[in-house]
């Protein structure tokens, strides 16, 4: 896709949520060097309610078919792969922005950890983010760039 056909104006704000579909589901959006995904929000079996900063993972990639590339939940019985930072509480079933990419304040401390590990959110609490284990390479969510001020460099696949 070139940037010519990259969207540029947006109806909502970063913080906004919608029970419509307001962006187009997936829509990726650039500010500096932070990137967001407008997703879907899925409560899952839990089910775990939203919270802002908090990681989120996508519903249904450890079935045998995901239940969509933007659709996204907080309980991590129902998904591995992280797939970003909620930037809002977002309803059960409505739309709102996650952050992806750049460096991110989260809500939850790390697990664990120490400055400069990669962080995951296997074996870590619902939102949270833990350590990789050594030599596991398995859907890494980014780099913690410091461990007492919960920040990190997101890295989150699209």
């Amino acid at each position: 896709m070139g940037l010519e056909s990259m969207k540029k104006i947006f109806q909502t704000k970063l913080t906004d949520t919608s029970t419509l579909d307001l962006e187009g589901i997936g829509a990726l959006r650039f500010e500096g060097a932070k990137v967001f995904k407008w997703v879907s929000y899925n409560s899952g079996t839990g089910p775990v309610a939203a919270v802002a900063g908090s990681a989120v993972v996508y519903h249904g990639d450890n079935a045998v078919v995901a239940d969509s590339a933007a659709d996204v939940t907080m309980d991590y019985t129902d998904g591995l792969i992280c797939a970003g930072v909620l930037q809002a509480i977002i309803a059960n079933a409505s739309f709102g922005w996650i952050q992806i990419k750049g460096v991110a304040i989260m809500v939850p401390a790390f697990t664990a950890g120490i400055d400069g590990d990669r962080m995951v959110t296997i074996g870590a609490a619902d939102g949270a983010l833990d350590v990789i284990v050594t030599g596991a390479l398995t859907n890494p969510a980014g780099v913690a760039l410091d461990i007492s001020a919960k920040i990190i460099l997101l890295d989150c696949p699209w």
